[in-house]
């Protein structure tokens, strides 16, 4: 039987998207009349300095100090949380080009995550082409796929014990930075595909940069520190960066889009999804911010509890987001287009709960 082709759904031609014209227009216009680039500026690249440097500091402090075990584990526990910072603020900035107006630094900053064990082809793929194109679309966006253990669109298929996830996702989310360096980075090379969509295939260069880094990775992160500290305190320490990496990646990506005030869209592989409305204006019905007034998510997540905006304009640094998000509302307001947003992280948290809950219940 031959293979079903992927059909990428369509929204409406640029021709009819007023909305994201006006818009673009406006966020033009503001970095022309303050004489700004829109790529990252010395506040970004201070703050790239201050985490490689933690990182780095926490790495060495335990591979060469060898500390006890309260010491350890705080130094394990940093490195998951710096190595969720550095892919929020470094990584995700240089791998849509918006770190620097240099490519070659872009490319560096993007490059960072394969440092921390995963895999920059893989996730340009997975991120820049499919989820920053059909977000929330069911059964082509990645990020909603959480295997039959969690239901979080309404097309997927409900199994009884999702009525309980609202309790238990919290468990999962911590494994996922572990699980995607072991296994979702190698099935995504080995099948070539995200979900259903092709990856680009890969030259021989890439093949071999992919290997290597992991090796890399599993030298740095495995063979090292088991040897200076023993394979218990390892595997505990291991255990305890990757799950706390996981949770924070995991609930920062999930508030904006997996809430109760999100839009989700079916699809069928294989068939036709074509839809007249434009394509910015979806991203915002899929899409909310959190948090924007704390100063110091904002620093932390690299901007990603302003995810409208960064959805609207993934080449544009997210230093730029708080000025960002003025024009966006405004403009929005003007074209009777709903904007979300949650005060607080506690809110966002809630309305991701519910959502899950709703999704375990209903049919």
């Amino acid at each position: 039987m031959s293979e079903i082709p992927f059909r990428a759904p369509r929204f409406a031609p640029k021709a009819g998207q007023p909305f994201y014209q006006e818009l673009t227009k406006r966020v033009n216009a503001h970095f022309a009349q303050n004489n700004l680039s829109p790529k990252g500026n010395a506040k970004l690249y201070v703050k790239t300095g201050v985490l490689i440097g933690g990182f780095l500091a926490a790495y060495l402090g335990l591979v060469l100090a060898a500390p006890g075990f309260e010491v350890a584990w705080m130094l394990w526990l940093a490195l998951g949380l710096l190595t969720a910072a550095i892919g929020f603020n470094i990584m995700h900035d240089g791998a849509h080009g918006s770190f620097s107006k240099h490519n070659w630094l872009n490319e560096m900053a993007g490059h960072s995550v394969n440092f921390l064990g995963a895999s920059i082809l893989m996730w340009k793929t997975k991120h820049n082409t499919v989820h920053h194109t059909f977000t929330n679309i069911e059964g082509v966006d990645d990020d909603i796929d959480a295997g039959a253990m969690l239901r979080m669109a309404p097309s997927q298929e409900r199994r009884g014990f999702h009525r309980f996830q609202h309790l238990y996702f919290s468990a999962l989310y911590a494994l996922l930075y572990i699980y995607w360096i072991v296994y979702t980075d190698y099935k995504k090379y080995f099948t070539g595909k995200v979900g259903n969509v092709p990856i680009p295939a890969l030259t021989r260069f890439q093949h071999i940069s992919f290997w290597a880094w992991k090796a890399l990775h599993l030298g740095l992160f495995v063979g090292l520190p088991m040897w200076k500290l023993g394979f218990l305190p390892w595997f505990g320490g291991f255990m305890l960066m990757g799950m706390s990496a996981g949770f924070v990646l995991s609930i920062v990506f999930q508030l904006a889009h997996v809430v109760t005030e999100a839009s989700f869209t079916p699809y069928v592989h294989g068939e036709n999804l074509e839809t007249e409305e434009e394509w910015a204006i979806y991203q915002i019905k899929t899409t909310a911010n959190f948090a924007t007034k704390s100063r110091f998510l904002t620093w932390f997540l690299g901007g990603l509890n302003y995810q409208v905006e960064h959805h609207l304009f993934p080449r544009i640094s997210h230093v730029h987001y708080p000025d960002l998000a003025k024009i966006v509302k405004e403009t929005c307001h003007e074209f009777n287009v709903t904007y979300t947003e949650f005060k607080t992280f506690a809110s966002a948290v809630r309305s991701h709960v519910q959502h899950l809950r709703m999704m375990g219940q209903l049919a």
